[in-house]
Protein backbone atom coordinates (compact mmCIF):
# COMPACT_ATOMS: atom_id res chain seq x y z
CA UNK A 1 0.00 0.00 0.00
CA UNK A 2 0.96 3.62 -0.40
CA UNK A 3 2.89 5.08 2.51
CA UNK A 4 3.35 8.67 3.62
CA UNK A 5 7.11 9.10 3.82
CA UNK A 6 7.38 12.73 4.96
CA UNK A 7 5.57 16.04 5.07
CA UNK A 8 6.74 19.63 5.30
CA UNK A 9 4.81 22.86 5.67
CA UNK A 10 5.76 26.41 4.76
CA UNK A 11 4.33 29.77 5.78
CA UNK A 12 5.04 33.31 4.55
CA UNK A 13 7.31 35.41 6.74
CA UNK A 14 4.70 38.08 7.49
CA UNK A 15 2.56 37.08 10.50
CA UNK A 16 0.02 39.31 12.25
CA UNK A 17 -2.49 39.06 15.08
CA UNK A 18 -6.09 38.71 13.98
CA UNK A 19 -7.21 42.08 15.33
CA UNK A 20 -4.38 43.89 13.50
CA UNK A 21 -5.47 42.39 10.20
CA UNK A 22 -9.09 43.26 10.92
CA UNK A 23 -8.33 46.90 11.64
CA UNK A 24 -6.52 47.28 8.31
CA UNK A 25 -9.16 45.44 6.26
CA UNK A 26 -12.33 46.88 7.80
CA UNK A 27 -12.25 50.30 6.06
CA UNK A 28 -11.10 48.65 2.84
CA UNK A 29 -14.04 46.25 2.78
CA UNK A 30 -16.76 48.69 3.85
CA UNK A 31 -17.20 52.35 4.79
CA UNK A 32 -20.33 51.58 6.80
CA UNK A 33 -19.49 51.77 10.55
CA UNK A 34 -22.24 49.26 11.35
CA UNK A 35 -20.87 46.70 8.94
CA UNK A 36 -17.36 47.35 10.23
CA UNK A 37 -18.65 46.50 13.70
CA UNK A 38 -20.17 43.29 12.33
CA UNK A 39 -16.85 42.49 10.65
CA UNK A 40 -14.93 42.98 13.90
CA UNK A 41 -17.37 40.78 15.79
CA UNK A 42 -17.21 37.99 13.20
CA UNK A 43 -13.42 38.10 12.99
CA UNK A 44 -13.05 37.99 16.77
CA UNK A 45 -15.26 34.89 16.98
CA UNK A 46 -13.47 32.98 14.19
CA UNK A 47 -11.13 31.22 16.66
CA UNK A 48 -8.17 32.54 14.64
CA UNK A 49 -5.38 34.17 16.65
CA UNK A 50 -2.72 34.72 13.99
CA UNK A 51 -2.42 34.57 10.23
CA UNK A 52 0.53 34.57 7.86
CA UNK A 53 0.21 36.81 4.80
CA UNK A 54 2.24 36.59 1.63
CA UNK A 55 2.60 40.39 1.46
CA UNK A 56 3.44 42.89 4.20
CA UNK A 57 0.18 44.06 5.69
CA UNK A 58 0.49 47.66 4.48
CA UNK A 59 0.75 46.52 0.86
CA UNK A 60 -2.87 45.33 0.95
CA UNK A 61 -3.93 48.99 1.02
CA UNK A 62 -2.89 49.32 -2.62
CA UNK A 63 -5.58 48.32 -5.11
CA UNK A 64 -4.25 45.84 -7.66
CA UNK A 65 -5.72 44.46 -10.84
CA UNK A 66 -6.38 40.75 -11.17
CA UNK A 67 -3.30 40.49 -13.39
CA UNK A 68 -1.06 42.22 -10.85
CA UNK A 69 -2.39 40.07 -8.03
CA UNK A 70 -1.91 36.91 -10.03
CA UNK A 71 1.68 37.87 -10.87
CA UNK A 72 2.31 38.06 -7.13
CA UNK A 73 0.70 34.66 -6.76
CA UNK A 74 2.95 32.96 -9.32
CA UNK A 75 6.16 34.28 -7.79
CA UNK A 76 5.30 33.68 -4.14
CA UNK A 77 3.58 30.33 -4.75
CA UNK A 78 6.67 29.06 -6.54
CA UNK A 79 8.89 30.13 -3.66
CA UNK A 80 6.72 28.52 -0.97
CA UNK A 81 6.24 25.35 -3.02
CA UNK A 82 10.00 25.02 -3.51
CA UNK A 83 10.66 25.51 0.21
CA UNK A 84 8.13 22.92 1.35
CA UNK A 85 9.11 20.37 -1.31
CA UNK A 86 12.85 20.64 -0.59
CA UNK A 87 12.25 20.09 3.11
CA UNK A 88 9.85 17.20 2.59
CA UNK A 89 12.23 15.41 0.20
CA UNK A 90 15.13 15.91 2.63
CA UNK A 91 13.05 14.51 5.49
CA UNK A 92 12.09 11.48 3.40
CA UNK A 93 15.64 10.87 2.20
CA UNK A 94 14.52 11.21 -1.42
CA UNK A 95 16.58 13.03 -4.05
CA UNK A 96 14.74 15.40 -6.42
CA UNK A 97 15.61 13.25 -9.43
CA UNK A 98 13.93 10.24 -7.76
CA UNK A 99 10.49 11.89 -7.91
CA UNK A 100 8.30 10.29 -10.58
CA UNK A 101 4.98 12.10 -10.18
CA UNK A 102 3.84 15.50 -8.85
CA UNK A 103 0.32 16.68 -8.10
CA UNK A 104 0.09 20.43 -7.57
CA UNK A 105 -3.06 22.08 -6.27
CA UNK A 106 -4.18 25.64 -5.64
CA UNK A 107 -7.39 27.59 -6.05
CA UNK A 108 -6.10 31.08 -5.25
CA UNK A 109 -4.17 31.81 -8.45
CA UNK A 110 -3.47 30.49 -11.93
CA UNK A 111 -0.32 29.87 -13.94
CA UNK A 112 0.46 28.33 -17.30
CA UNK A 113 2.98 26.77 -17.24
CA UNK A 114 1.81 25.63 -13.84
CA UNK A 115 3.85 26.11 -10.67
CA UNK A 116 4.92 22.46 -10.64
CA UNK A 117 6.52 22.95 -14.06
CA UNK A 118 8.43 25.99 -12.77
CA UNK A 119 9.88 23.80 -10.01
CA UNK A 120 11.48 21.29 -12.39
CA UNK A 121 14.63 23.33 -13.17
CA UNK A 122 14.53 25.10 -9.80
CA UNK A 123 14.73 21.89 -7.74
CA UNK A 124 16.56 19.64 -10.18
CA UNK A 125 13.61 17.38 -10.92
CA UNK A 126 13.79 15.08 -13.91
CA UNK A 127 12.59 16.46 -17.20
CA UNK A 128 10.40 13.38 -17.64
CA UNK A 129 8.67 13.78 -14.25
CA UNK A 130 4.92 13.30 -14.62
CA UNK A 131 2.81 16.26 -13.47
CA UNK A 132 -0.87 16.80 -12.75
CA UNK A 133 -1.92 20.31 -11.70
CA UNK A 134 -5.40 20.47 -10.10
CA UNK A 135 -7.56 23.59 -9.91
CA UNK A 136 -11.06 24.18 -8.58
CA UNK A 137 -11.21 21.70 -5.71
CA UNK A 138 -10.59 24.36 -3.08
CA UNK A 139 -10.48 23.21 0.54
CA UNK A 140 -11.04 19.54 -0.32
CA UNK A 141 -7.93 19.36 -2.52
CA UNK A 142 -5.47 18.44 0.26
CA UNK A 143 -7.40 15.27 1.01
CA UNK A 144 -8.28 14.66 -2.64
CA UNK A 145 -4.63 15.10 -3.60
CA UNK A 146 -3.52 12.36 -1.21
CA UNK A 147 -6.28 10.13 -2.58
CA UNK A 148 -5.35 10.69 -6.24
CA UNK A 149 -1.63 10.19 -5.56
CA UNK A 150 -2.54 6.95 -3.79
CA UNK A 151 -4.53 5.86 -6.86
CA UNK A 152 -1.44 6.46 -9.00
CA UNK A 153 0.97 4.65 -6.67
CA UNK A 154 -1.23 1.57 -6.47
CA UNK A 155 -0.49 1.14 -10.16
CA UNK A 156 3.16 2.27 -9.83
CA UNK A 157 4.30 0.66 -6.56
CA UNK A 158 8.03 1.27 -7.12
CA UNK A 159 7.67 5.03 -7.60
CA UNK A 160 7.79 8.23 -5.56
CA UNK A 161 5.18 10.96 -5.72
CA UNK A 162 4.78 14.40 -4.17
CA UNK A 163 1.59 16.30 -3.41
CA UNK A 164 2.12 20.07 -3.37
CA UNK A 165 -0.43 22.56 -2.11
CA UNK A 166 -0.03 26.35 -2.07
CA UNK A 167 -2.86 28.70 -1.17
CA UNK A 168 -2.44 32.49 -1.00
CA UNK A 169 -5.93 33.30 0.17
CA UNK A 170 -5.10 36.88 1.18
CA UNK A 171 -4.69 37.79 -2.48
CA UNK A 172 -8.38 37.02 -3.07
CA UNK A 173 -9.82 39.40 -0.44
CA UNK A 174 -12.00 41.92 -2.28
CA UNK A 175 -11.99 45.66 -1.62
CA UNK A 176 -15.34 47.44 -1.34
CA UNK A 177 -17.21 44.14 -1.07
CA UNK A 178 -19.28 44.17 2.11
CA UNK A 179 -21.05 40.90 1.35
CA UNK A 180 -21.21 38.49 4.27
CA UNK A 181 -19.17 36.02 2.19
CA UNK A 182 -16.24 38.45 1.93
CA UNK A 183 -16.54 39.63 5.54
CA UNK A 184 -16.38 36.06 6.87
CA UNK A 185 -13.63 34.94 4.49
CA UNK A 186 -11.47 37.98 5.25
CA UNK A 187 -11.35 36.88 8.89
CA UNK A 188 -10.81 33.18 8.36
CA UNK A 189 -8.37 32.42 5.54
CA UNK A 190 -4.58 32.65 5.65
CA UNK A 191 -1.65 31.84 3.36
CA UNK A 192 0.51 28.73 3.42
CA UNK A 193 1.86 25.67 1.64
CA UNK A 194 2.57 22.00 2.24
CA UNK A 195 4.35 19.13 0.50
CA UNK A 196 3.70 15.44 1.14
CA UNK A 197 6.05 12.71 -0.09
CA UNK A 198 4.25 9.42 -0.74
CA UNK A 199 5.82 6.17 -1.95
CA UNK A 200 4.48 2.95 -3.42
CA UNK A 201 4.57 -0.36 -1.62
CA UNK A 202 7.64 -1.58 -3.50
CA UNK A 203 9.61 1.55 -2.72
CA UNK A 204 8.57 1.41 0.93
CA UNK A 205 9.72 -2.21 1.30
CA UNK A 206 13.04 -1.53 -0.39
CA UNK A 207 13.85 1.59 1.62
CA UNK A 208 12.19 0.70 4.94
CA UNK A 209 9.69 3.56 4.91
CA UNK A 210 7.66 3.38 8.13
CA UNK A 211 5.07 6.12 7.70
CA UNK A 212 1.34 5.39 7.89
CA UNK A 213 -0.33 3.46 5.08
CA UNK A 214 -3.11 4.87 2.93
CA UNK A 215 -5.59 2.00 3.20
CA UNK A 216 -8.55 3.37 1.24
CA UNK A 217 -10.20 6.56 -0.04
CA UNK A 218 -13.71 7.70 -0.83
CA UNK A 219 -15.10 10.70 -2.75
CA UNK A 220 -18.57 12.22 -2.51
CA UNK A 221 -20.31 15.04 -4.34
CA UNK A 222 -23.49 16.26 -2.67
CA UNK A 223 -26.24 17.18 -5.15
CA UNK A 224 -27.92 20.56 -4.89
CA UNK A 225 -24.97 22.21 -3.09
CA UNK A 226 -23.06 23.67 -6.04
CA UNK A 227 -23.69 27.29 -5.00
CA UNK A 228 -22.78 26.79 -1.34
CA UNK A 229 -18.97 27.22 -1.53
CA UNK A 230 -16.71 28.44 -4.29
CA UNK A 231 -15.18 31.35 -6.17
CA UNK A 232 -16.73 33.64 -8.77
CA UNK A 233 -14.15 35.15 -11.16
CA UNK A 234 -14.42 38.91 -11.60
CA UNK A 235 -12.39 41.78 -12.99
CA UNK A 236 -10.71 42.19 -9.59
CA UNK A 237 -10.03 38.51 -8.98
CA UNK A 238 -11.77 35.61 -7.29
CA UNK A 239 -14.84 36.61 -5.27
CA UNK A 240 -15.51 34.04 -2.58
CA UNK A 241 -18.82 32.21 -2.19
CA UNK A 242 -19.19 31.05 1.41
CA UNK A 243 -22.75 30.56 2.60
CA UNK A 244 -24.28 29.45 5.88
CA UNK A 245 -25.64 26.38 4.10
CA UNK A 246 -22.30 24.59 4.46
CA UNK A 247 -23.14 23.33 7.93
CA UNK A 248 -26.58 22.14 6.80
CA UNK A 249 -24.96 20.02 4.08
CA UNK A 250 -22.44 18.60 6.55
CA UNK A 251 -25.12 17.78 9.11
CA UNK A 252 -27.26 16.03 6.50
CA UNK A 253 -24.55 14.01 4.80
CA UNK A 254 -21.16 13.83 6.47
CA UNK A 255 -21.82 11.59 9.51
CA UNK A 256 -23.49 8.88 7.46
CA UNK A 257 -20.78 8.94 4.81
CA UNK A 258 -17.96 8.79 7.36
CA UNK A 259 -19.55 5.91 9.25
CA UNK A 260 -20.30 3.98 6.05
CA UNK A 261 -16.71 4.43 4.87
CA UNK A 262 -15.36 3.08 8.16
CA UNK A 263 -17.86 0.22 8.17
CA UNK A 264 -16.55 -0.91 4.79
CA UNK A 265 -13.42 -1.92 6.72
CA UNK A 266 -15.23 -3.31 9.74
CA UNK A 267 -14.53 -0.17 11.74
CA UNK A 268 -16.59 2.22 13.81
CA UNK A 269 -15.96 5.76 15.02
CA UNK A 270 -14.65 4.32 18.30
CA UNK A 271 -11.88 2.46 16.43
CA UNK A 272 -10.30 5.65 15.09
CA UNK A 273 -7.43 7.03 17.16
CA UNK A 274 -6.37 9.95 14.96
CA UNK A 275 -8.82 12.46 13.44
CA UNK A 276 -7.31 14.71 10.76
CA UNK A 277 -10.09 17.16 9.90
CA UNK A 278 -9.90 20.17 7.61
CA UNK A 279 -10.37 23.25 9.85
CA UNK A 280 -12.94 24.94 7.65
CA UNK A 281 -14.16 27.20 10.47
CA UNK A 282 -15.62 26.94 13.97
CA UNK A 283 -19.08 25.90 12.83
CA UNK A 284 -17.62 23.32 10.43
CA UNK A 285 -15.49 21.69 13.13
CA UNK A 286 -18.40 21.76 15.57
CA UNK A 287 -20.56 20.04 12.95
CA UNK A 288 -17.93 17.34 12.38
CA UNK A 289 -17.69 16.67 16.11
CA UNK A 290 -21.45 16.74 16.66
CA UNK A 291 -22.21 14.50 13.70
CA UNK A 292 -19.78 11.79 14.76
CA UNK A 293 -20.36 12.26 18.49
CA UNK A 294 -16.63 12.68 19.04
CA UNK A 295 -15.25 13.31 22.52
CA UNK A 296 -13.84 16.69 23.44
CA UNK A 297 -10.30 17.02 22.18
CA UNK A 298 -10.69 14.62 19.26
CA UNK A 299 -10.24 17.50 16.79
CA UNK A 300 -7.76 19.44 18.93
CA UNK A 301 -5.07 19.52 16.22
CA UNK A 302 -7.53 21.07 13.76
CA UNK A 303 -8.59 23.73 16.26
CA UNK A 304 -4.94 24.47 17.06
CA UNK A 305 -4.05 24.83 13.39
CA UNK A 306 -6.94 27.19 12.78
CA UNK A 307 -5.90 29.34 15.73
CA UNK A 308 -2.25 29.52 14.64
CA UNK A 309 -2.62 30.10 10.89
CA UNK A 310 -6.32 30.25 9.96
CA UNK A 311 -7.96 28.24 7.21
CA UNK A 312 -5.37 27.61 4.47
CA UNK A 313 -7.85 26.06 2.04
CA UNK A 314 -6.29 22.91 0.51
CA UNK A 315 -3.12 23.26 2.60
CA UNK A 316 -4.97 23.25 5.92
CA UNK A 317 -5.65 19.54 6.30
CA UNK A 318 -2.03 18.88 5.35
CA UNK A 319 -0.85 21.17 8.15
CA UNK A 320 -3.07 19.22 10.54
CA UNK A 321 -1.62 15.98 9.14
CA UNK A 322 1.91 17.28 9.75
CA UNK A 323 0.99 17.92 13.37
CA UNK A 324 -0.52 14.44 13.69
CA UNK A 325 2.53 12.76 12.19
CA UNK A 326 4.78 14.61 14.61
CA UNK A 327 3.25 12.52 17.43
CA UNK A 328 3.98 8.84 18.21
CA UNK A 329 1.41 6.22 17.26
CA UNK A 330 0.67 2.64 18.23
CA UNK A 331 0.99 -0.28 15.84
CA UNK A 332 -2.29 -0.80 14.03
CA UNK A 333 -3.72 2.58 15.00
CA UNK A 334 -6.34 3.92 12.59
CA UNK A 335 -6.69 7.49 11.38
CA UNK A 336 -9.30 9.25 9.28
CA UNK A 337 -8.36 12.29 7.23
CA UNK A 338 -11.16 14.27 5.60
CA UNK A 339 -12.06 17.59 4.03
CA UNK A 340 -14.90 19.33 2.20
CA UNK A 341 -14.80 21.81 -0.65
CA UNK A 342 -16.78 23.35 -3.51
CA UNK A 343 -19.46 21.14 -4.91
CA UNK A 344 -20.01 20.47 -2.02
CA UNK A 345 -17.53 17.65 -2.33
CA UNK A 346 -16.07 15.47 0.39
CA UNK A 347 -12.98 13.31 0.46
CA UNK A 348 -12.11 10.63 3.01
CA UNK A 349 -8.70 8.96 3.46
CA UNK A 350 -8.28 5.98 5.79
CA UNK A 351 -4.83 5.72 7.35
CA UNK A 352 -3.19 3.02 9.45
CA UNK A 353 0.10 2.91 11.29
CA UNK A 354 1.47 -0.56 10.51
CA UNK A 355 3.98 -0.44 13.34
CA UNK A 356 4.57 1.62 16.45
CA UNK A 357 6.29 4.80 15.35
CA UNK A 358 8.21 7.68 16.70
CA UNK A 359 7.36 10.99 15.04
CA UNK A 360 7.57 10.83 11.26
CA UNK A 361 10.34 12.90 9.66
CA UNK A 362 8.83 16.34 9.21
CA UNK A 363 9.93 19.88 8.55
CA UNK A 364 7.36 22.43 9.62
Amino acid sequence: MTRIAAIATALPDHAYPQDTITELLAPMVTQDPRKQAVMRRIHSSAHVDTRHLVLPLEQYRTALTFGQTNDRFVGEATRLAATSMREALDAAGVAPDEVDFIVFTSVTGISAPSVDALLVPLLGLREDVKRMPMFGLGCVAGAAGIARVHDYLVGHPDEVAVLLSVELCSLTVQRDDDSMDNIVASGLFGDGAAAVVLVGEGWAEQHGTRGPRVVDTRSRLYPGSVSTIGFRPSETGFRVILTAGVVDVIDANFPGDARAFLARHGLSVEDVGAWVAHPGGPKVLESFQRGLDLPDGALARSWESMAKVGNLSSSSVLHVLASELAAPHLAGEWGLLFALGPGISAEFVLLQWAAATLPLPSAA
